[in-house]
């Protein structure tokens, strides 16, 4: 399997939109996530990452020039019940509700399609990740822009593969209409021998400098669930 470095997917590409990693560490300890949002308008780039009780939720950061709360604010990471969910967008509470319910991710994500915002029609990105590590990706995209159809993409990865992680984005670069990501996940190298902290600088210092907004990065111990993260905000 070709691995590549997401540092290096990233450097080149001055606008994927959101992404989200999901995989395992290098020596099979931990459940590896990272989730960052760039933004090309004011709106978008007047964020900033802040924990909750129960994972992190975006806020303005001057609440003053906040001008459309719809698309922007939301909880991105979400855990319960020793499961993580990372999303792009207010589906984190519906795949939260789900789950509360009995139900799964997938018939949480069955009940949404891609964001109303035309004529990109942003597609929604979401992750959950399980006790064991196992994860899953989606991607809810418009059907090549048409919006008369929503295609709905399940990505199952269990068990987790030590070393690889898999990279989701809502677009393939810059564009006007921006273009949807395309294909499966792709697979990457995943190394935190040298800290969490590291990973998280790497990926921060690889994405465009003009767009990028913040980060969210996190590694589970599989054996005892104890977790720790990191934000990185660039206002």
């Amino acid at each position: 399997m070709n691995k590549h470095s997401i540092s290096a997917l990233l450097k080149d590409n001055p606008y994927p939109g959101r992404g989200i990693i999901i995989g395992r560490s290098e020596d099979n300890t931990y459940a590896v996530l990272l989730y960052f949002i760039m933004g090309r308008s004011t709106n978008s780039r007047n964020r900033v990452f802040e924990k909750t009780a129960d994972g992190i939720r975006t806020k303005a950061h001057d609440p003053a020039r906040l001008t459309d709360p719809s698309l922007v604010i939301y909880n991105p990471v979400r855990h319960f019940n020793g499961q993580t969910i990372v999303t792009n967008g207010d589906q984190t509470d519906t795949i939260l509700k789900h789950l509360q319910s009995g139900k799964s991710f997938q018939d949480a994500l069955r009940t949404r399609e891609y964001e109303p915002d035309a004529p990109s029609y942003t597609p929604r990105i979401s992750g959950l990740v399980l006790p064991d590590g196992s994860y899953t990706l989606s991607i809810l995209k418009s059907a090549s822009g048409d919006p008369n159809c929503c295609i709905r993409n399940f990505f199952e990865y269990s068990p987790p593969i030590r070393g690889l992680g898999h990279f989701i984005s809502t677009y393939q670069t810059d564009g006007d209409p921006l273009p949807s990501f395309e294909g499966e996940p792709i697979p990457i190298a995943l190394d935190i021998s040298g800290g969490l902290e590291n990973l998280a600088e790497s990926v921060w210092g690889a994405l465009n400098e003009e767009n990028k907004v913040s980060l969210y990065a996190s590694k589970t111990e599989i054996s005892t669930g104890n977790a720790k993260d990191i934000i990185i905000n660039k206002n």
